[in-house]
């Protein structure tokens, strides 16, 4: 007998619907927060229809994709589960809508931020950075200091570390990138 669409699944099922191990379900439980199945008596775990979608999307990006448990996670977080849910089902137009709602926002922000004159001349400006950094950049400087910094301190800007941590993560997705093609 077939469930319906909308029925519970046993972790089981859903292995088996996905061709993974009941184990690797549960190891990405403790790395995917948002995969909460409904735990019954004796640790019996049921996932909705959403868990068993943001599932599919996660195994399609880890496995299918060659993404990082880190880059899963860095979507996730950038794009909501109702992104990771889309690629799993495979709606591209739910991705391309969800996505073009990301870059309105992104360009609202911008625009708010752009707004207010900050005097200093176009050249000048190398670049803003994507987002504040909520704690010390390898420990230099000082959490909570802002604006520019004299020459000679030892310690960087808020600013310049957000670029410095940006570049660095560039880096490291470029170097994530020519391990997978070695």
């Amino acid at each position: 007998m077939d469930k319906s669409p909308d029925a519970f699944r046993t972790i089981s099922e859903v292995a088996e619907d996905l061709d993974l191990p009941q184990h690797v379900l549960r190891f990405w439980e403790t790395r995917f927060t948002q995969i909460k199945p409904m735990k019954r008596g004796g640790g019996r775990r049921y996932y909705r229809p959403q868990d068993v979608d943001l599932i599919k999307g996660i195994r399609h990006l880890l496995y299918d994709q060659g993404y990082t448990i880190k880059g899963v996670q860095k979507l996730l977080r950038e794009n909501g589960n109702q992104f990771i849910a889309a690629v799993g089902t495979g709606d591209m137009a739910a991705v391309a809508a969800i996505a073009a709602r990301k870059q309105e926002a992104a360009q609202a922000a911008t625009a708010a931020a752009n707004a207010p004159a900050r005097g200093l001349d176009d050249e000048m400006l190398v670049g803003e950075p994507k987002a504040r950094p909520s704690r010390r950049f390898f420990g230099l400087g000082k959490a909570d200091d802002e604006g520019p910094v004299a020459p000679g301190q030892s310690r960087l800007s808020k600013d310049n570390r957000a670029l410095l941590q940006e570049a660095l993560f560039d880096l490291l997705e470029c170097k994530r990138l020519l391990d997978q093609v070695r």
